[in-house]
């Protein structure tokens, strides 16, 4: 975005863009072996223990002998992207351009493929770095129809990944996600509007209104993730496409009777289209 070389001065080049200098000079420092260890261990215990906080996850890690504080384990749950899951009261006041929608699926019975999708992001520890991971996952057959992966929380991978989904498989009824700033953002509001998807959003803090994405990054992280420490995100990407794969064509679920989530979501598809 910035050209050094241009004729245009930087300083002049930031003011037409909107930026401050300090961002244009700035590089970022490489995370250190022993911060992605800790990172990784957080996850782990984030996944087992969804309600622990900073204080508690400390705590836990104290048991394990790893000494740290709690501020730092804070400071790496805000990078990582993850946060304890419980129930709060919402008592902040919503700003008008980020509207929060409310949770649509609450007694509603979903049975068919493409009546709910929901998506989520989450942290993936590699060798020597780490990545985020977007899913569109459908509802009733757990299938995942589409991924996308990011160096960093921006909202254009969770865009990329919802067209993906649409212009494969069509649109849904209904999407919902947690209230993260990637799905109150206007380009994500605005592209469900356009292919006239209603939006729905967890309660704050409440991890059980999206409980199949939370269950799906338990699955890919100790069936794929952990097992294999990716060097590169070009590694990543290849290891998670053959898991997906994998997921979808071939791995079973019991709660779909023992079938996997292709053959419950495109068996279902004929008879939907001839109704």
């Amino acid at each position: 975005m910035i050209e050094p070389a241009h004729a245009l001065p930087v300083v002049r080049q930031c003011t037409l863009l909107d930026l401050s200098r300090s961002s244009v000079y700035y590089a970022p420092q490489p995370v250190t072996a022993s911060a992605l260890a800790l990172m990784r261990r957080i996850d782990e215990l984030h996944l087992n223990h969804p309600f622990a906080g900073a204080r508690m996850l400390r705590d836990f890690l104290i048991q394990e002998g790893i000494t740290v504080g709690r501020r730092h384990v804070g400071t790496l749950m805000k990078r990582m992207g993850i946060e304890a899951l419980y129930r709060r009261p919402n008592t902040s006041r919503k700003h008008p351009k980020h509207p929060v929608f409310p949770y649509r699926l609450r007694g509603l019975e979903i049975t068919r493929p493409n009546h709910v999708w929901a998506m989520d992001i989450t942290y993936l520890p590699m060798r020597k770095g780490f990545v985020y991971l977007a899913a569109v996952l459908d509802w009733a057959t757990r299938r995942v129809l589409s991924w996308r992966l990011s160096n960093t929380l921006t909202t254009d991978f969770c865009l990329d990944a919802v067209e993906a989904a649409c212009q494969r498989f069509g649109s849904p009824e209904i999407f919902n996600t947690d209230q993260g700033c990637q799905f109150t953002s206007s380009d994500f509001v605005e592209l469900l509007k356009t292919h006239g998807i209603q939006q729905s959003m967890d309660g704050k803090g409440r991890w059980v209104d999206n409980v199949f994405v939370e269950r799906l990054w338990k699955s890919v992280k100790y069936e794929e993730v952990y097992l294999h420490a990716y060097d590169s995100v070009t590694q990543a990407r290849h290891g998670l496409e053959c898991y997906f794969r994998f997921y979808n064509e071939r791995r079973p679920h019991s709660s779909l009777d023992g079938k996997t989530p292709d053959q419950v979501y495109f068996e279902a598809l004929p008879s939907q289209a001839a109704a």
